[in-house]
């Protein structure tokens, strides 16, 4: 069960031993779709332990390293000496909140003690007008192809996060408008599709040796003739039985381009558009080869088609932005990395896509999830 230690609403810790939610945290948390169930943020610590462990975690985000009791003196607002906290800290330790590396008498928070963090005493930062602005400008997808508009996004997120960005876009199967060759030269030609909802997708094809410009016109001929009402898969069934029953009035060449075109997107190729930016975030300070082999496999899994399912399936099942930490995503068993992601949703509600970041456990949580929060909703619109 998730639980919530929050502060109360002017800011200082509640004196009635189990902390509550504040109207304002609430509100924070629901504004991005993250406040669960009732009951949910009951907590259970004292105000004094719900106190040190979020300080702890915040110095923790800041700087990466184990915090020790005397940080935490100087830190903390209230008056407990080193030793009154030494013995909170054990508390929480033996809770499974927190651990020691063998290495430093500090603390660090375990996965248990950020998940309570994020869920209940995270503080959100909020977009600027101007903010909201040049994230919108960035992701104008006037003259550009839908692929390059998302790769802009996946820059952007990457960028602000420090970490690697996840751009999400399934494929849909509407109508087809108009499908355009244009030679390249070198034996090349340029496969142009045009969806009935205005997205625009191009592929390289490889085109017969001495083949005359008019083939392309023909194949493009052929093809638009066929499009009224119908989807691509819908356009290739009648495709191929045209070709099986000699019924196309191709000729050879033509007949080859028309099926080199469609090829292009073969049902697996329209499974969706996964676009990652950014690994190189993951790899800095990693010297560990055991840390490197964990990073290496985790780009491995995403690169997989069901990595994208899974993805979809994470954003169903949220109405805002959602925070993993470790293996909780099942997208992948890593310790120590964290994954926030949103479902980009249409107008009609309707999901999609989703967007997100993965990164080390202490990315700026407080600083991503309204970024990622807004820039979901503008990817929605885009692909809506």
């Amino acid at each position: 069960m998730l639980l919530s230690c929050p502060q109360s609403g002017d800011g200082t810790a509640s004196n009635s031993g189990a902390t509550t939610i504040t109207s304002s945290k609430e509100k924070s948390l629901r504004d991005f779709g993250l406040l669960p169930g009732p009951g949910v943020l009951t907590g259970s610590l004292s105000t004094r332990s719900a106190t040190i462990l979020r300080e702890l975690v915040e110095h923790y985000l800041e700087t990466g390293g184990p915090v020790g009791s005397r940080t935490l003196a100087h830190r903390l607002p209230v008056g407990l000496s080193p030793a009154t906290i030494r013995n909170v800290m054990a508390d929480l330790t033996e809770a499974g909140f927190l651990f020691s590396p063998h290495t430093s008498a500090g603390r660090l928070p375990t996965e248990k003690g950020l998940r309570l963090f994020v869920d209940g005493m995270l503080q959100f930062g909020s977009l600027t007008e101007s903010e909201r602005e040049s994230i919108a400008t960035s992701l104008e997808a006037r003259g550009r192809s839908l692929e390059d508009t998302l790769a802009e996004a996946s820059m952007m997120l990457s960028g602000l996060s420090q970490a690697a960005s996840l751009v999400l876009a399934p494929k849909t199967e509407g109508t087809v408008k108009h499908i355009e060759f244009v030679a390249l030269g070198g034996n090349r030609a340029l496969v142009i599709l045009v969806g009935s909802d205005g997205q625009v997708e191009n592929r390289v094809i490889e085109t017969p040796v001495g083949m005359p410009p008019s083939t392309l016109n023909e194949a493009a001929n052929y093809l638009n003739a066929r499009l009224t009402g119908r989807t691509l898969a819908e356009l290739r069934t009648q495709v191929d039985q045209e070709m099986g029953a000699d019924q196309t009035e191709l000729d050879q060449l033509a007949a080859v381009v028309v099926a080199s075109g469609l090829a292009t997107w073969s049902d697996e190729g329209r499974s969706g558009t996964l676009i990652i930016r950014g690994q190189g975030h993951l790899l800095t300070d990693v010297t560990e080869i055991e840390r490197l082999s964990t990073i290496q496999m985790l780009f491995e899994r995403l690169e997989k088609h069901d990595a994208m399912l899974r993805l979809l399936e994470l954003a169903e099942d949220s109405d805002g932005v959602r925070i993993f930490i470790g293996a909780e995503s099942g997208l992948f068993g890593v310790s120590g990395m964290s994954m926030v992601v949103a479902p980009a949703r249409n107008e009609s509600n309707r999901i999609v896509g989703a967007i997100g970041v993965i990164g080390p456990t202490r990315i700026n949580y407080g600083k991503i999830i309204p970024v990622i929060d807004y820039t979901a909703r503008i990817i929605g619109q885009i692909l809506g």
